[in-house]
């Protein structure tokens, strides 16, 4: 069901660093540049959501840890992890597994519940009756922060067309997952380094809930991106980058 997207080759012998998406994008448009970047020290695989991008749509309703089993199954080695958004909540489910092959974890402008099961059962709802169009609009204004539509408009736009092509029973089904996910009383259980990276205008997933997955992780670690909305990947690459490689 998942697909796997080679994004940046890396250096001979580097660590594999395996990135997702948020819902609504595909891998390569929202992690594209900044995988270039990070292609100086990481072997970047991209992973694409049911529906999404290179992924087929999905058969019918899965569960994030469904979707963490066909990662691990997928990679088949050691790898470290950054997942924006839905994907970022999938890395909390990875490092829960305890898995030998998960090395790191950075939450990107995500949570340990995100939203209301009756806010994403809605959510799919509307899909499922209206499609992908309705949320367009409403996108423009959640996902980016007031600088990224100034100054990136060819970014923005890009990642709005993309939300057009994504495959509306597959998305309803991603809302409901996410209207399953809540890790908040188990965030202690996490035993590898585990980043909380998010974006300081991020009216999704603002920053005091990164903070609760940066404080509930033991030597969790915060960082946040001024003038950044939902989707640091696109926004501020070098942000990203930067946090993701600490010297």
């Amino acid at each position: 069901m998942l697909a796997l997207t080679e994004l940046a080759p890396g250096p001979a012998g580097g660590d594999t660093l395996l990135v997702g998406p948020s819902l609504g994008t595909a891998v390569s448009s929202l992690w594209g540049e900044a995988a270039a970047l990070l292609g100086a020290r990481f072997r970047v695989l991209g992973w694409d959501l049911p529906g999404h991008g290179a992924s087929e749509p999905a058969s019918g309703p899965f569960t994030l840890d469904q979707l963490v089993d066909e990662l691990l199954d997928a990679v088949g080695s050691p790898f470290h992890y950054a997942g924006v958004s839905v994907a970022g909540a999938v890395g909390l489910h990875l490092a829960l597994t305890g898995h030998q092959h998960v090395r790191s974890v950075a939450v990107v402008c995500s949570g340990a519940k995100l939203g209301t099961r009756e806010s994403w059962q809605e959510r799919a709802a509307l899909v499922r009756a209206e499609g992908i169009m309705p949320l367009v609009e409403g996108s423009r204004e959640r996902w980016f922060s007031d600088r990224t539509r100034a100054e990136k408009g060819a970014v923005v736009e890009a990642l709005l067309h993309g939300l057009t092509e994504v495959n509306p029973s597959s998305y309803a089904y991603v809302c409901e997952a996410l209207g399953e996910h809540d890790v908040r009383a188990r965030l202690g259980e996490i035993t590898i380094p585990t980043l909380a990276l998010c974006g300081g205008d991020d009216v999704v997933c603002p920053p005091d809930l990164m903070a609760e997955v940066a404080d509930g992780v033991p030597g969790g670690r915060l960082v946040v991106l001024p003038e950044v909305g939902h989707l640091a990947p696109a926004e501020d690459s070098q942000g990203v980058v930067d946090a993701l490689s600490p010297a």
